[in-house]
C-alpha cells in the first residue's frame, strides 16, 4: 500500500483519538474525576504518538493543519450533539474558514505530498 494512503489513515485515527480525549476532557471536570482524566491522557498519548508517525511522510505543517482544523469541526460537532451547546454565527463562520483553508491547502498547493 502507498505510504501517503497509510499515513492519511493514521491522521484520521490521531485525529479521532485526539477528539475523542477532548470529549473525555469535559468529562472529566477539571481532571477531578479520575476515569475520564485517565483517558483524556491516553488518548492524547495515542493521537500525538500517530501524529509523529504521519510527520514521516506528510510535511508537518500540512499534517497538524488537517489534524486541527478537522479536529475543531468535529469537537464543535460533538460540543453540539452530547454537550449540547451551541454555536453562533460568528462561531459558525470561523469554523468554515478553517475548513475551507485545510481544502485550499489540500486542493492548490504543492507543500501537500501526494
Amino acid at each position: 500500500m502507498n505510504a501517503i494512503y497509510i499515513a492519511y489513515g493514521l491522521l484520521a485515527l490521531a485525529i479521532i483519538s485526539e477528539v475523542t480525549g477532548s470529549t473525555f476532557l469535559v468529562k472529566s471536570e477539571g481532571f477531578t474525576r479520575l476515569g475520564p482524566s485517565l483517558l483524556v491522557v491516553i488518548f492524547y498519548i495515542i493521537s500525538f504518538y500517530l501524529l509523529s508517525q504521519v510527520i514521516k511522510t506528510i510535511p508537518l505543517g500540512i499534517a497538524y493543519a488537517i489534524w486541527g482544523g478537522v479536529g475543531i469541526v468535529l469537537t464543535a460537532f460533538i460540543g453540539f450533539l452530547i454537550f449540547r451547546q451551541s454555536l453562533d454565527i460568528p462561531a459558525v463562520i470561523g469554523i468554515i474558514m478553517i475548513v475551507g483553508g485545510v481544502i485550499v491547502m489540500n486542493v492548490f498547493s504543492k507543500s501537500v505530498g501526494h
